[in-house]
């Protein structure tokens, strides 16, 4: 078991190419190399119901999370199978107004003896800002932000997380294709 964290590592996307019954089939892998850092917020509120002069009963809702993810360069493949940018004869991507594709990312977190490996299930990103500017007496490399959030699926599933007894089967092909828990124990 960990008792710190560093950084990310290894994210990586998998297109939903269709859903039946509520269950997502995902498609081929998509890599995300160079990730700077993943900011992602918890949705859902709160809410508190008073009786008898105490706080009787709260309620929780899980709406999964939202944030942002930071990247050296947003690679082509995810341009265009997720955000839908469509490539002419020219080899040059055109931004279009195509609703972009959902998706599951996994990715890493690493610790001082096993780290973690989590995958969210239901993500969708919107186009990157565009922001640039002028290279000055030092060259610093600039990053791409792609604002995403992550819904939960019709079975209510969010996020996974490997732990200290994962099935190290599980773990080597975590980014091979999303996991999916087949019963889940508490």
């Amino acid at each position: 078991m960990d008792k710190v964290k560093f950084g990310i590592k290894n994210v990586h996307v998998f297109p939903i190419v269709s859903e039946t019954a509520g269950v997502p089939t995902y498609g081929d892998v998509i890599a995300i190399p160079g990730t700077v850092s993943l900011s992602l917020d918890k949705q859902g509120d709160t809410n508190d119901f008073y009786a008898d002069n105490i706080k009787y009963y709260t309620s929780v809702a899980n709406n999964g999370y939202a944030g942002s993810l930071e990247v050296a360069v947003i690679p082509d493949a995810f341009r265009t199978e997720i955000l839908k940018y469509l490539t002419d004869d020219n080899g040059v991507l055109v931004e279009d107004i195509a609703e972009p594709k959902h998706f599951a990312m996994t990715f890493e977190e690493d610790g001082d003896q096993t780290g973690t490996k989590f995958v969210l299930y239901n993500g969708t990103a919107s186009r990157p800002s565009l922001d640039k500017s002028t290279t000055t007496e030092s060259k610093e490399p600039s990053t791409q932000t792609l604002d995403v959030s992550f819904a939960p699926l019709a079975s209510g599933r969010v996020m996974a997380m490997s732990t200290a007894t994962t099935d190290a089967a599980v773990l080597s092909a975590w980014h091979t294709a999303p996991y999916i828990p087949v019963i889940v124990t508490t």
